[in-house]
Parts: C-alpha cells; sequence; structure tokens
C-alpha cells in the first residue's frame, strides 16, 4: 500500500529527497540530477551534491527516505486503527488506498516505479526498497489479524505486490484498454486483489458498481 506521510518540518536532508520524488515522478529517472533537485529546492547551485555526491547516493538516500514515510504512515495507521475493525473494514481499505495512489495524488506511486526500476541495478535503493516491502507486510499482516483474518507476512506481501501492479496498470494504460481488460473498476480491484489473497476474506462482491468512482 502507498501512503504519502507529508512533515511540515523536514531538515535540509529531506527536503532534497522529498525533492528527488517529485522530479522522478514528473522527470523520471533521467530528470533526476543534482542540478534539478537545487532548482526545484530552492536551494543554492551545490547543495544537493554535497549532501549527495553521486547520483547513486540520491537515488539511495531518496528510497531510504520514501521507506522511513512508509514506516511512519504504518505506525500512524497502527495507532489509529480501531480495536473492533472487521475483515470487512480492512477490506474497504484498499480500494481507497488504490484511489488515492492512482487518482489522488499518484506522486509517491510513480516515484516508485522508477525507483523499482533503479534498484534491478542499484543495490543499495535495492535495500532501502527491501525495508519499505517489508515493513508494509508486516503491518498489513498484523492490521489483518486484529481483524480476526489468518493473515501471514507471505499473504500481505502477495497482496501489496498485486496492488502495484494494480496500480501502475491505472497509471500507464489508456482507458479504452482499462475497460478492454477489465480494469476499469478501482473498487473492484481493490477489494479484488484484497480478496484473491487473503484466506478467509471470501470472493469479491458481484457487484461493485455502489462502491466505485
Amino acid at each position: 500500500m502507498v501512503i504519502l506521510l507529508v512533515s511540515r518540518t523536514v531538515s535540509r536532508r529531506d527536503l532534497l529527497c522529498d525533492t528527488a520524488i517529485q522530479i522522478l515522478a514528473v522527470n523520471g529517472g533521467r530528470g533526476l540530477t543534482h542540478r534539478a533537485i537545487d532548482r526545484e529546492a530552492g536551494v543554492p547551485l551545490g547543495t544537493t551534491k554535497n549532501y549527495f555526491p553521486t547520483r547513486e547516493a540520491i537515488l539511495t538516500a531518496t528510497a531510504a527516505r520514501m521507506t522511513a514515510l512508509h514506516r511512519a504512515a504504518v505506525d500512524r495507521l497502527r495507532e489509529t486503527t480501531p480495536a473492533g475493525i472487521s475483515a470487512t473494514d480492512v477490506a474497504e481499505l484498499y480500494p481507497a488506498l488504490l484511489r488515492r495512489a492512482v487518482a489522488d495524488d499518484p506522486t509517491q506511486m510513480l516515484a516508485m516505479v522508477e525507483l523499482y526500476l533503479e534498484a534491478v541495478r542499484r543495490p543499495g535503493v535495492r535495500e532501502a526498497l527491501s525495508g519499505m516491502v517489508l515493513a508494509n507486510a508486516e503491518a498489513a499482516a498484523t492490521l489483518q489479524q486484529a481483524a480476526g483474518l489468518p493473515s501471514t507476512v507471505r499473504d500481505t506481501g502477495l497482496l501489496d505486490a498485486y496492488f502495484l501492479g494494480v496500480a501502475i496498470s491505472l497509471l500507464a494504460l489508456p482507458q479504452e484498454t482499462l475497460r478492454t481488460v477489465g480494469l476499469d473498476d478501482p473498487y473492484a480491484l481493490g477489494i479484488g486483489v484484497f480478496s484473491a489473497t487473503v484466506p478467509g476474506a471470501g470472493p469479491p462482491p458481484r457487484d461493485s458498481s455502489a462502491g466505485s468512482g
């Protein structure tokens, strides 16, 4: 799951990483340079290079920053989860998360796609993303277990992988193609990935039109 948590006060280092996330989302990996970060962050030229001497250092720090944001969001979700949460309540989170990640603010999702591609070739980025995936899976398993579901980290890890793939398809493909292949109902997709991976969740609802949009 992808949740953006923005702090009102950040360090200079975090500011540069947050700016890098925005640049990755808008311009992709090729647009991520020291000068671009300096310019967009509104800091003197050379600032980013002082903190992160190489492009690999920028990417690794950005992946670590995204992981930290996710961990903070996961902790907040855990702290605010009501004691009597049900399996249905948990299932309904996923359409909402999908809508937020794709329609409301796709910044982190787009940046994450770029970082996943970089992780194929850069061990530092891979290690940072690994921490985020594990944190998400462990938190989701805890949440689902609190709702009475027998979910394991393997189940929730698969759910996150499905979620990521669906989100990328919704961001990348034209609407006509999404309709043709049955990916045009974000609500049904959110419920569907949950039902497909969570033991005991049951089949997805036959008619999800009431919750779509």
